[in-house]
């Protein structure tokens, strides 16, 4: 009988072989940046140089003082490998240095993230950091490139889909949270109309866990998205002076599109609130006053 019909089994072997997942904002943006620059480059396998490449520009992102990178990133290799995340694909051994695939345990732990359907403080930022990680080696192949064909395939070609989806994959879950508030002001009129008077404490907590949820959002859109596009800026000003002009238009279409979720977050926050005083004063003013409906 297969272990997944069969619970109990299932439960004493993770028990026997005492597994466990632990992993860090660092380590799921490890992750998220290594599937970016697969799915970006078409790669199937990464080499040690290239997962320590990778993990310099995560942590340069989310640890920007931290020390020892080189180091760093070999401890968080093990670590990812001890936990099944990345697995060795080249069958060397110890021969050489080896080649390493995402497992599919990582896949989907990163595809989660991603694709996440409503936006929250965590998924924002992991996305935002993810984004800036990406982006940085965006910039550090433009500093590189001296030919168009090193342009398309390392700056252009990346803007055009990989960083343009990772931006898409937050304005999408933008969406997903504007339907939430939706629901959220419908159950606030069905809470009304079935409870009045015993509704109020319900839907002042839906008020103000909407409003805390919109504040934090648009603090962490407004700091990151300033260095996104600082370094989209430093990208563009490369494409000029190597004369790119595809380039050019990549990085300020991306551009565009952190304005647009940044924009989002203040517009939202203002809307929640215009809608929070008036729910708030209808509170105070006709439910409280009237809490059995008399005057209705």
């Amino acid at each position: 009988m297969p272990p997944r019909s069969d619970p109990e089994r299932a439960l004493a072997v993770i028990a026997e072989r005492r597994l466990t997942l632990e992993l860090g904002t660092l380590d799921i943006c490890f992750l998220v940046a290594l599937y970016v620059r697969g799915e970006g480059a078409g790669l199937t396998a990464f080499t040690e140089p290239q997962l320590e490449d990778v993990f310099a520009q995560a942590c340069a992102v989310v640890q920007p003082e931290a020390d020892h990178v080189r180091r760093r990133a070999t401890h968080a290799i093990q670590r990812l490998r001890d936990q099944r995340m990345l697995a060795r694909v080249d069958g060397q051994g110890v021969v050489r240095t080896g080649e390493f695939a995402l497992s599919r345990l990582a896949t989907g732990i990163v595809q989660f993230f991603l694709e996440e359907d409503v936006l929250t403080r965590e998924t924002l930022a992991l996305l935002t950091a993810s984004l800036g990680v990406a982006l940085v080696g965006v910039r550090e192949a433009a500093r590189e490139a001296r030919d168009p064909e090193a342009w398309q395939a390392r700056v252009i070609g990346p803007l055009q889909v990989t960083i343009a989806e990772l931006v898409a994959g937050i304005e999408r879950r933008q969406r997903g949270l504007d339907l939430q508030q939706e629901d959220f002001q419908a159950e606030i009129r069905r809470l009304l109309e079935a409870d009045w008077f015993g509704a109020i404490d319900r839907c002042q907590g839906l008020l103000e866990s909407t409003s805390a949820t919109l504040r934090e959002l648009n603090e962490v859109l407004l700091r990151d998205t300033a260095v996104l596009l600082g370094v989209l800026q430093d990208i563009e000003d490369l494409a000029i002076a190597a004369g790119e002009p595809a380039g050019e238009a990549a990085a300020h279409r991306v551009m565009d599109q952190v304005d647009r979720i940044c924009a989002w977050g203040a517009a939202r926050q203002r809307a929640w609130s215009e809608y929070f005083q008036y729910v708030h004063r209808y509170l105070r003013d006709v439910v409280r006053l009237d809490p059995t409906r008399a005057l209705l």
